[in-house]
């Protein structure tokens, strides 16, 4: 069930799925998403932990504050979520945006970590230039206008040429997000650089990327893996950004292998 609570100035919208007594396992959504793109994991990840799913502000069910938004902002809204449900620390899952959040948390507040997992993602997204060309096709056009090309950037060709009900399923997520709020988060990960402070994260990490993602690809997560000193990486195999969706068996296994040492 959905829920919802008042955190850094926004309401946020969560979820909690399997035993109230298992450690709890933290998931946070890509941009143009919400946390029903977790959906692949639940049934798997809630055998061993409590799953926590929340909708980043401006997406989902969560508010939809005024743009801009800044990745200080989007870490510190996760951040005082842990707080506000007394969680203490948790095991931290971000895909893309959630990534960079999840960087953020491990930078800032490693101490509410048990572990860090960072998917598909980046410590720098240049140029300035892309995302000033998508916000502005998107303020002209809408959601529905980045439908076509982010399916091509989030799923390979032969994923996408299967059929398979995935791809409805993105494509609903993608037009249900606020404009607004795929505004404020593009402004957010246009601004961000994490480049440097990566350094000072402590907490043990895992790195996990879609061999065939161009959005954030391969040389992106060996950036992280080199700045991040504790940390490992996990190629997936026949996917690309989305790929806990894409393959959510071999994403499954490689996150759970990776959280059994915990």
């Amino acid at each position: 069930m959905i829920q919802h609570i008042e955190v850094n100035g926004v309401n946020l919208a969560y979820r909690f799925d399997g035993k109230l007594d298992a450690p709890v396992l933290m998931l946070s959504n890509s941009l143009m998403s919400n946390l029903s793109m977790w959906a692949p994991q639940v049934e798997a990840f809630t055998e061993k932990f409590r799953v926590l799913r929340y909708d980043t502000r401006g997406h989902g069910n969560s508010d939809v504050p005024p743009a801009p938004y800044s990745m200080d902002t989007l870490g510190e809204d996760a951040a005082a979520l842990i707080d506000a449900l007394d969680l203490k620390a948790v095991h931290f899952c971000g895909l893309s945006m959630g990534g960079m959040v999840g960087q953020y948390l491990g930078a800032k507040h490693g101490d509410k970590l048990s572990s860090l997992i960072l998917c598909d993602t980046a410590c720098v997204m240049p140029p300035p230039s892309l995302w000033n060309d998508r916000i502005s096709h998107i303020r002209e056009h809408g959601m529905a206008a980045a439908v076509t090309t982010t399916i091509e950037r989030w799923f390979t060709t032969p994923f996408r040429e299967a059929g398979s009900a995935v791809i409805n399923e993105v494509e609903a997520m993608i037009k249900g997000t606020p404009s607004e709020g795929f505004v404020g988060c593009a402004l957010a990960i246009r601004d961000m650089d994490f480049s440097a402070s990566n350094a000072s994260i402590k907490t043990p990490t895992l790195i996990i990327v879609g061999r065939d993602d161009p959005g954030t690809p391969v040389a992106a997560a060996e950036v992280l893996h080199g700045n991040i000193e504790r940390s490992e990486l996990a190629i997936v195999d026949e996917a690309a950004h989305l790929c806990n969706m894409e393959r959510p068996a071999i994403f499954n296994k490689i996150v759970l292998d990776f959280l059994s040492r915990f």
